[in-house]
This record gives C-alpha cells, structure tokens and sequence, in this order.
C-alpha cells in the first residue's frame, strides 16, 4: 500500500518584528542609561593658609622643573633624574623605584613656570600606577613690606 505524503511547507521566520523588537529595547537601554564620569585621580590641594605638610617617613617626591624635566626622590633621598619627558619611562621609573608600595603618599613639586603638558603627564602616571594619595606642594608666600 502506498501512502502519499504530504507536502511540506516551507517556514519562514520572519525576521523584520525581530529586529523591531531589539531595536525599541535599544532605544530604551539608551535613555535609561545614565552616563557618569568618575574622577580617577584624588588630589589634596594646599591650603591658602600656609598649613604645614604632614611628615610622613616614607614618601615618593617628584620635582618638575621649569623646562618639564622629571626627577625622581624615593625613601633613599637620592635624586633620580629620569632620561627623558614620555609618559612611559615616568611610569616605568615610578614601577622600579617604588616596589608596589602605592600606599605611600606622592608629592609633585612643580615649579611655577613648569609647562602645564608636565603636571598632568606626572598625574596620569602616578593615578596608573595605583598611587591614591597625591599631593601638591607649595611655598608660604614671603611677605615683603
């Protein structure tokens, strides 16, 4: 005996709702987001008032000078000149020089005529390298009669 198969249909998904649906959920994970912008670097100003500086026994000091010429001065109180400006090699001599300890407070000592390009290539290596206790030092201004 023989039995006559049916003819199949063939099934089309229609994608078009598909892609509709993902796109109102994309449109609504896009409005509801809110985007915010989260300092990464901690910055503890001086005061106005010539308060002085805590002593700590171990910090990290990096002086600027005016042409924007990097040294470096560790718990050794031995100046480390670095060889050149790049973002690099200040990340790289902040790695060697200070073994990890990211706890100890970093003390930027730029000059007054230090470009400003300097200061905020210091910032982005020390935030980097894990340092949160960034600090800015200062001179009490000397009155003058």
């Amino acid at each position: 005996m023989r039995f006559q198969r049916k003819k199949r249909q063939n099934i089309d998904i229609t994608l078009i709702s598909m892609i509709d649906v993902l796109f109102v959920l994309l449109l609504f994970f896009m409005v509801t987001t809110t985007f915010n912008r989260n300092t990464e670097v901690k910055v503890k100003l001086p005061e106005a008032n010539g308060a002085t500086a805590e002593n700590h026994p171990k910090t990290v000091t990096l002086s600027i000078d005016a042409e924007g010429v990097y040294t470096l001065t560790t718990e050794d109180n031995a100046p480390h000149p670095l060889a050149d400006k790049n973002i690099d090699t200040l990340k790289q001599a902040l790695h060697d020089l200070t073994s990890n300890k990211t706890d100890t407070p970093f003390i930027i000592n730029a000059d007054g005529k230090t470009p400003h390009q300097a200061v905020i290539t210091a910032l982005e290596a020390a935030s980097n390298e894990g340092f949160s206790h960034i600090t800015f030092a200062a001179q009490k201004p000397t009155n003058t009669p």
